[in-house]
């Protein structure tokens, strides 16, 4: 049930299958989210958890039923969803600093030629704010333990300004 009454739909799962070869790994599931709603999906480890997730994001595709974003297909409404990977595993010896993973959030805003505005800037610094890492921001992301990865990575998906934010084992 919704938190909020007759909130709008933001993902529909309606009689979703799922399988990798002939192993069959989600079947018939269906799943309403509404704004304002907070799930948490929990489950064995190779119980589906994150194939469900990588459906929603539309980076796997159904084999029957269907999953819908904002009542579109995954794939056209992509940039309202912010996503923090289950793996936060870096290439420790690539030389990039904190708060530049964090601007990567800003995918879609970002001038090619001139790289990113005092506005960007200071939403990536906002954002490690939130996460308690803005004192970590001119270090290497590779410098970092697994769980303050994480914050950044957190710190990332929230410079999109999602409307969902999806966090896969945070």
């Amino acid at each position: 049930m919704p938190l909020l009454e007759n909130s709008p739909s933001v993902i529909d799962i309606e009689n979703l299958s799922f399988s990798y070869d002939r192993d069959i790994i989600l079947d018939n599931i269906n799943l309403s989210v509404h704004t304002g709603d907070f799930l948490a999906i929990i489950g064995p480890n190779g119980g589906g958890k994150s194939t469900l997730l990588k459906l929603i994001l539309g980076l796997e595709k159904a084999k029957k039923g269907s999953v819908k974003v904002f009542g579109q297909t995954p794939s056209k409404n992509l940039s309202l969803i912010g996503y923090v990977p289950q793996n936060t595993n870096v290439n420790t010896d690539f030389p990039i600093k904190v708060i530049e993973v964090v601007l990567m959030g800003h995918v879609g805003e970002k001038t090619p030629l001139f790289g990113y505005g005092k506005d960007e800037v200071a939403c990536a610094m906002g954002a490690l704010s939130q996460v308690s890492m803005q004192e970590f921001a001119q270090k290497k992301i590779g410098s970092l333990s697994g769980g303050q990865r994480q914050r950044v990575m957190i710190a990332r998906a929230l410079c999109a300004h999602p409307k969902i934010l999806i966090l896969d084992e945070p």
